[in-house]
């Protein structure tokens, strides 16, 4: 399973147009093959940041999914957005039985 974590802060006077974004962004995903979850949250320690935990099948799952020209819309309207670089690491996992 690959393991996805990001996350993106938002300027106060952008929060409700990258939330939009994020959900819309979240909920394309979900129905892609290979995602096992996308979800995004918000920040208890900063509000203006969302973070999103992704859970792929396989890493061909997720690079198809990097390859979806909505994903790549999504991260250029995202950048227009934030007050900061956004955030991105990819693990490998196993789930412990």
């Amino acid at each position: 399973m690959i393991i996805v974590t990001g996350s993106v802060v938002a300027r106060p006077e952008t929060f409700d147009q990258l939330l939009a974004l994020a959900r819309e962004h979240v909920e394309r995903s979900r129905a892609e093959p290979g995602c096992i979850s996308h979800d995004v949250y918000r920040g208890v320690d900063d509000p203006m940041r969302l973070v999103f935990f992704e859970r792929w099948e396989s890493r061909d799952a997720l690079a198809a999914h990097f390859d979806v020209p909505a994903s790549g819309a999504f991260v250029n309207a995202a950048r227009d957005l934030t007050s900061e670089s956004p955030t991105l690491e990819i693990y490998e996992s196993e789930p412990t039985r």
